[in-house]
């Protein structure tokens, strides 16, 4: 199994390590170097997905239609709960999907649409 392989296999398992708790955040860097850095913030089947593509910049993932636009859901954003609207948010298996391609490819392009922060 090649580099790309274990670590799409490794994501996959700390995916299900969040799924199992009902949520959790989780920040997946490549193994290139510091960035890119995709994070995942999971909570009760709905997820949120955040791209860094540098120290400067963060981007937020346009959501699947999983949530009407004028709904809100609460997910976790590294130690807290963040309130996002369902503009930004993708069921849990749309969002692993995003995080495998994004390991096994190493760049977040065409992934969806991302609005700048």
């Amino acid at each position: 199994m090649d580099e790309a392989g274990r670590a799409e296999r490794r994501l996959r398992g700390r995916i299900d390590e969040l799924l199992a708790r009902g949520q959790g955040y989780l920040e997946v860097p490549l193994s290139a170097g510091e960035f890119p850095v995709l994070t995942l913030g999971v909570r009760h089947g709905h997820a949120v997905v955040h791209l860094f593509r540098d120290a400067a910049s963060v981007s937020l993932l346009v959501g699947d239609g999983s949530v009407p636009p004028d709904a809100a859901v609460e997910v976790p954003i590294m130690d807290d709960l963040a309130e996002f609207t369902g503009d930004f948010v993708l069921s849990v298996d749309r969002a692993t999907a995003i995080a495998r391609t994004f390991v096994r490819t190493g760049t977040a392009d065409g992934l969806g649409q991302w609005r700048d922060l």
